[in-house]
């Protein structure tokens, strides 16, 4: 026979998916229908301890008015304290049994605390002066109840009002994380796009001009070997367009265009090579390690370590030879970029937080680390360490 636990979880995924003010009515009809039970119907706050009176059909009025109300407790607080507050002092100034109904009261002053908006101050004042001349009626009647009795009573109910309060400042303390931790999370997808526009336009863009002058160069000296620069050329603009779309559907988030299987990965590096070779740039790839599935972003990481060095390498080192190792681990992906013969003076950071400065962020967000330097021996040398973990 299912259990209670099992009965819970089936209901309680759709009463969450509830509005506020369903749940609301469910919750004052459920007091309502208590007030009526037997069992539990005379639990509830008593203050002035006058001498009980039979119920009667005012009393049964009361009663409903102290729970009914509590329907509109987050939509209207301020008028739900009002009917319950007055239904409450009625019924404890006539004497009537104590009722379970009575805890309206208690939560009306809650909803107060935490959904009332404006007039917060003025709501208090009217229920302090409110509570004040009821406790008066309960003395001229003939309550038996000391000061402190009343004082008890007043703090408990000031407690209700100051937890909603906390309630109210807590969720708006949330709300303000969340809008933070948006903000933070726009902010950095927003840095990582424009890293990796950088690397994309750079690259490409630097491919071009390298193939456009070895073009004009062959156009000079060797006709024949201008249309394989200008297919060179082409094929580059087109790889850059390709980049630059998906980066493009990224922003925009719609459809297929942001599809992560669009994103270059350790698979094409490979073409990051021949695109340097046909520029003119002599580069040695070698890897080692069997090809692995990463996650996206670290084998986007690893491409992009790839494409900063070669970028630089044909800027400042144009027809040096450039080798490029990758060491595909279990438990990380080693990268190592170096060139001979860097022109002197080569910024090894790009200003701005771009090329290498951006990458190195990049690897660091991912636990990693990269070095960029100048060889002893000459040259630069750019190494990444990415610690990997498998894609799910």
């Amino acid at each position: 026979m299912p259990g209670p636990d099992r009965y819970a979880r089936a209901v309680l995924p759709g009463w969450q998916k509830l509005s506020p003010s369903i749940k609301d009515s469910v919750f004052a009809l459920a007091l309502t229908v208590l007030a009526f039970v037997p069992t539990v119907s005379t639990i509830g706050p008593q203050l002035g301890d006058l001498p009980k009176r039979p119920v009667d059909a005012l009393a049964l009025v009361l009663v409903v008015a102290q729970a009914a109300p509590l329907a509109i407790r987050r939509r209207w607080p301020g008028g739900c304290l009002a009917i319950t507050g007055i239904a409450f002092a009625l019924h404890q100034s006539f004497g009537y049994p104590n009722t379970i109904a009575g805890i309206g009261f208690y939560l009306a002053l809650f909803a107060v605390g935490a959904h009332l908006v404006r007039y917060r101050r003025v709501a208090a004042a009217i229920a302090t002066a409110g509570y004040t001349g009821l406790a008066i009626t309960l003395h001229l009647l003939g309550s038996p109840s000391q000061l402190q009795v009343f004082g008890v009573f007043y703090l408990g109910l000031v407690v209700m009002w100051m937890t909603g309060t906390a309630m109210r400042r807590w969720r708006a303390e949330e709300a303000e994380n969340r809008r933070l931790g948006v903000e933070v999370a726009t902010a950095g997808e927003r840095a990582r796009i424009a890293r990796d526009l950088h690397d994309v336009v750079t690259h490409h863009v630097t491919a071009m001009v390298v193939q456009a002058d070895a073009a004009q160069f062959l156009l000079d000296g060797a006709p024949e070997q201008v249309g394989k620069g200008l297919n060179a050329i082409s094929d580059t603009g087109r790889q850059a367009l390709t980049e630059l779309r998906h980066l493009l559907g990224v922003l925009e988030a719609t459809g297929d265009s942001a599809r992560v299987d669009r994103s270059p990965t350790l698979g094409r590096i490979s073409d990051l090579v021949e695109q340097a070779r046909l520029s003119g740039q002599p580069v040695e790839l070698h890897r080692r390690g069997d090809q692995r599935v990463h996650a996206i972003d670290i084998e986007l990481a690893a491409y992009r370590v790839v494409q900063e060095a070669l970028t630089n390498a044909m800027k400042h080192a144009a027809g040096h030879l450039t080798r490029v190792e990758i060491d595909d681990h279990d438990d990380r992906i080693e990268i190592e970029v170096t060139t001979d013969g860097i022109s002197a003076g080569a910024p090894a950071v790009e200003s701005g937080g771009r090329g290498l400065r951006g990458l190195r962020e990049r690897v660091r967000m991912l636990d990693g680390e990269l070095v960029a330097a100048a060889r002893p021996e000459g040259g630069f040398r750019v190494h990444a360490l990415i610690p990997s973990r498998r894609q799910a």
